[in-house]
């Protein structure tokens, strides 16, 4: 596939026959999906199926065994020269990373460092921007996410909701084409998963690229475009997300949304 030349209507996302294995396990089956720029896309399946797995190949936490993954028209992890692959080097892939934000499960926010410093980490550090407009725009990204009165506290003082919420406005402030979402709200209280949930929401609406994995089902049929399931390293069902989630084509699909509903 050639993605040298990106059309204005160019996916943002484009993986062709990923595959991933541990050892002589086969994690990820040969996925082909393309998400196009301003895309919702969630990606639901039960424990084990390789969602996860695949959100770090394109985030180049893990490195893909076969395939080819592109981000706004890059191959991911490797350059091409002639009819070879080389893979990238550490500092290569590091500046790929750059342009892909991603939440994780936990929030994996800096203890020692209070919300605005650990906001401004990547900004100051990795993008050298300057200090102070650094900072103006932190706190414009708290206002955002609802947690501006929140600016000088130490992470230990958040509740779970908080702390990602602190999280996702992290990854925002380094400009990201595309946001990863790895199942964000699946390590908070009940009562906390909505703040997180309305934050994305708002996000959804505002045009970012987004990747989520979820058991959210109801934010699923509400806000995203599309809604791929996975089973056992295959994706089995792709689809828009109001029609794969209230009247699935595959046997697996229903069987999956059934069981979660109960």
């Amino acid at each position: 596939m050639d993605m040298q030349n990106l059309s204005a209507n160019a996916p943002l996302v484009v993986a062709a026959d990923v595959r991933k294995q541990f050892g002589s396990l086969e994690v990820l089956k040969g996925i082909n999906v393309t998400v196009p720029k301003g895309e919702v896309l969630c990606i639901i399946g039960p424990s084990g199926s390789g969602k996860s797995t695949f959100l770090r190949c394109i985030n180049q936490l893990e490195r893909i065994d076969g395939g080819a993954i592109w981000v706004g028209g890059e191959l991911v992890g490797f350059r091409r020269e002639g009819d070879n692959l080389h893979e990238l080097d550490d500092a290569q892939v590091a500046r790929q990373r750059r342009t892909i934000g991603m939440v994780f499960q936990r929030f994996n926010l800096f203890p020692h460092l209070t919300v605005t410093e650990n906001i401004i980490e990547g900004p100051v550090q990795v993008l050298r921007e300057n200090k102070a407009e650094a900072k103006e725009r932190a706190h414009a990204l708290l206002e955002r996410v609802g947690l501006i009165d929140k600016r000088d506290i130490y992470p230990v003082h958040l509740s779970g909701g908080q702390q990602q919420r602190v999280a996702i406005a992290r990854a925002l402030a380094m400009r990201p084409q595309l946001l990863l979402f790895d199942e964000p709200t699946s390590a908070l209280d009940p009562e906390l998963v909505g703040e997180v949930l309305n934050v994305m929401r708002d996000l959804a609406h505002s045009g970012m690229t987004m990747i989520v994995v979820t058991h959210e089902l109801g934010f699923a049929r509400e806000v995203s475009h599309r809604t791929a399931f996975m089973d056992q390293g295959q994706l089995v069902e792709i689809g828009d997300s109001r029609s794969v989630l209230a009247s699935p084509q595959q046997a697996r699909t229903r069987e999956f949304i059934s069981a979660v509903h109960k």
